[in-house]
């Protein structure tokens, strides 16, 4: 298993059957010790929905086809998780959320509201010509 940030999707129409519905990422090794990024970047299948920007981990060879989404499928590399930090020696190396513990609330959620509904007797406003 290694460590790798998403750095670009990959969309291929034209594939073998078993890899439709795969959602397919371009992933970049990362140096644990360092956090640079290192070596080749690789085609990966996603199993946890991760998106460019994150810094996920990566199994290859017969653990990749392992995941719900992968099994018995023709693939060699795929993510199994999403990476919120990197600690080494008491040191943080990467937080996804910096200073994720100053929050504690629960996020707010935006919903976005209904239009208001006229009034039984009332007539909607028209625009003015």
């Amino acid at each position: 298993m290694y460590i790798a940030k998403v750095i670009g999707n990959v969309v291929s129409t034209t594939k073998c059957e078993k890899l439709t519905g795969l959602k397919l990422l371009l992933v970049q090794q990362i140096d644990m010790l360092t956090m640079k990024e290192s070596g080749t970047p690789v085609v990966v299948t996603d199993s946890v929905g991760a998106g460019v920007g994150e810094v996920v981990m990566v199994v290859t060879g017969g653990s990749a086809r392992l995941t719900e989404t992968t099994t018995g499928k023709p693939v060699d590399a795929a993510t199994v998780g999403i990476i919120d930090t990197i600690e080494i020696e008491g040191r943080m190396l990467f937080e996804k959320y910096p200073h994720k513990e100053e929050h504690t609330e629960t996020p707010e959620i935006h919903v976005q509201a209904e239009p208001a509904i006229p009034a039984k007797n009332k007539r909607p406003n028209k625009p003015h010509k």
